[in-house]
């Protein structure tokens, strides 16, 4: 790897962002991925319990995606997890298409791809519908 990046200052003159070459780059996305076995120790499990009515919670920070960019549930938690529609296409076996349809709001997406897109998100398949 190599160590003589260029640097980009704020106005303050601190270091703000990076130009690395772009093999390095994909090198630093494929060790942060979420799907690398390797690396899963890295990633935090959200812990969800269960409410008296026997719902299932979902993060607050998956609520408000939800209601500041007007997305349904299932966008939300893809945009929670920092992933494209392309990127969770790949990870389900589905199609890009596939997965803009399950994310439309109106949309009630069978069993089988909640548990799909419930591993990818981390998540309980019932926390993927409201």
């Amino acid at each position: 790897m190599n160590l003589n990046h260029r640097y980009i200052n704020n106005s303050q003159g601190q270091p703000e962002f990076v130009i690395l070459p772009i093999a390095e780059y994909e090198d630093l996305i494929m060790k942060a991925s979420p799907f690398d076995d390797e690396n899963a120790e890295e990633w935090e499990n959200i812990p969800v319990e269960a409410s008296e009515d026997g719902n299932e919670l979902i993060p607050n920070d998956v609520v408000n995606i939800m209601f500041e960019q007007e997305v349904s549930l299932l966008a939300a938690w893809r945009i929670y997890r920092s992933l494209s529609q392309a990127e969770v296409a790949k990870h389900t076996g589905l199609t890009q298409s596939a997965i803009s349809q399950a994310e439309r709001k109106e949309s009630k997406p069978q069993k089988k791809t909640r548990e799909k897109l419930a591993k990818i998100y981390q998540c309980k398949p019932e926390q993927l519908e409201l």
